[in-house]
């Protein structure tokens, strides 16, 4: 049996205390969930075992010998692999070469293509991934992807093994084959620490979970003897999970109609309407064409025909710049690249989308500039020591509150959020919920999809069934179970 400990880790960073005298161990044949919110310090202690960042302070061991870390590569070489949120795959390259990049086997210095591609297949047959290796990863599905990123990392034979966020982009029946291969790797005397901000599939993955609180190691719980709000307790102390007010006042006021809305290979015949202050969810399995119909609607994505009605004006050709100017806004599915601009400052991540507003003959009127960016992380609650800082080192929470914020500077009447919890914990996600929620009391509609189907049946009124590019029917959250509304969504009954 391997053991991998850390004793008494910490990490500060200017003003900020990420760990504090963090002291945990992990053993392997097991599956270790590592949990707590966001700017808990568990990615912080992931990225020390992985050796993206130094130990303020204390030690790493692994099977008692005392491990330094140069870089990732140096903790590859030395038993940690790390397969993070954000796949590094080349998408331009084949199975064998993502796999073995950096290592393929010459011969007569040149690369030896049968013996990589027969290593390559080896490696994934032992792990029993059923995918040719000499397939191009770009015509590869999202969970594939993923598989082959763990093969990788098992091509180094690890003694550790880090998953970040495994499955935040997979649909279920997808996420039950990642499982099926992590049980496989316990088999194989293999140490997983597994971070995952769905806290309901710790139950189904996890043996343990250890839980960090603001930089501090608070406790290990056996996962089968720990209930979901003992867990919560443990991450947040007490956290309240409100259900969806009775207060949410919906109008007869049509804000927006799609009518038979058609982009070949995408969505077809798509027509539903919304009304002023609804918080309508759309519910489908990944590549049921949720998303591409919410950026087609919003002019990011041309549309062949059909028809979008907004504020009872006639939009054949939608176009971000009209759908902005008419009211509408969208939250993107991927904060990181879509809606945010990393490496810039909060508070121009919290203006970009009202500069038109902000401008005057090319000049930016900086007293309205403040008060715009003052007002949402007031609203919103987002928590910045300055709004001059790279809005990449918050929290994914707080990033999310950001692109919500950036939209909402622009008055919008009709909102729609695409996965606006993605990546982020119970509370972020309760803190979003209680925004939509607000604005609906302010008279805005929101449309909202989530693969978490669970969120849809807390936060929304009425839900719009997707499937295979096509709407399929119609529910109300209350008519439904979490079970059944899946099961509708997979092309079952409930």
């Amino acid at each position: 049996m391997s053991v991998l400990e850390c004793r008494n880790i910490s990490k500060i960073f200017p003003g900020t205390v990420a760990l504090d005298h963090v002291s945990a161990s992990f053993e392997s044949g097991k599956v270790h969930a590592l949990v707590g919110k966001n700017g808990s310090g568990k990615s912080t202690l992931l990225k020390i075992f992985s050796g993206a960042q130094p130990a303020t302070q204390g030690e790493i061991l692994l099977d008692g010998e005392v491990m330094r870390f140069d870089s990732t590569m140096d903790a590859f070489s030395k038993g940690v692999a790390t397969v993070y949120q954000e796949l590094s795959l080349i998408p331009s390259l084949t199975v064998t070469e993502n796999v073995l990049i950096g290592r393929l086997p010459k011969k007569n210095k040149l690369i030896d293509w049968k013996s990589a591609h027969a290593k390559a297949k080896e490696l994934l047959q032992e792990l029993d991934i059923d995918i040719k290796e000499d397939s191009l990863v770009s015509e590869l599905s999202m969970w594939q992807k993923q598989m082959i990123e763990i093969a990788k990392a098992m091509s180094f034979h690890p003694k550790v093994l880090q998953l970040d966020e495994p499955t935040s982009a997979l649909a279920k029946h997808e996420v039950e084959a990642l499982f099926k291969m992590v049980r496989a790797l316990k088999e194989k005397d293999v140490i997983i620490l597994y971070v995952s901000h769905k806290l309901q599939e710790l139950w189904e993955i996890a043996d343990t979970c250890t839980v960090i609180r603001d930089g501090k190691y608070i406790g290990k719980a056996i996962m089968k003897d720990t209930t979901r709000k003992e867990l919560i307790d443990m991450m947040f102390g007490s956290v309240e999970i409100p259900s969806r007010p009775d207060d949410l006042m919906v109008s007869d006021d049509v804000v927006l109609e799609v009518k038979n809305l058609t982009r070949p290979g995408k969505f077809q015949d798509i027509s539903f309407s919304l009304r002023r202050g609804e918080v309508l969810g759309i519910a489908g399995m990944l590549g049921s064409g949720r998303t591409e119909l919410l950026k087609s609607i919003f002019g990011a994505d041309p549309y062949q025909s059909g028809e979008v009605v907004f504020q009872g004006q006639s939009i054949r050709k939608s176009q971000i710049r009209k759908m902005k100017e008419q009211g509408m806004a969208l939250t993107p599915e991927d904060r990181k690249t879509e809606g945010l601009i990393l490496d810039a400052s909060i508070a121009n991540n919290l203006c970009y989308a009202s500069l038109g507003r902000l401008s005057r003959y090319g000049f930016i009127k900086r007293k309205k500039e403040s008060r715009y960016i003052q007002k949402q992380i007031d609203d919103l609650q987002i928590k910045v020591a300055s709004p001059d800082l790279p809005v990449g080192s918050l929290s994914g929470g707080n990033q999310q509150k950001v692109v919500i914020g950036n939209w909402l500077n622009t008055t919008p009447s009709v909102m729609i959020f695409d996965e606006p919890s993605r990546g982020i914990d119970v509370n972020a996600k309760q803190q979003i919920f209680k925004i939509i929620w607000e604005q609906s009391r302010k008279g805005v509609a929101s449309i909202m999809v989530s693969t978490e189907l669970e969120e849809l049946l807390e936060v929304c009124q009425r839900i719009l069934i997707m499937r295979e590019g096509k709407i399929t029917g119609e529910i109300r959250p209350e008519e439904v179970s979490n079970e059944e509304l899946y099961a509708i969504c997979m092309g079952g009954e409930a």
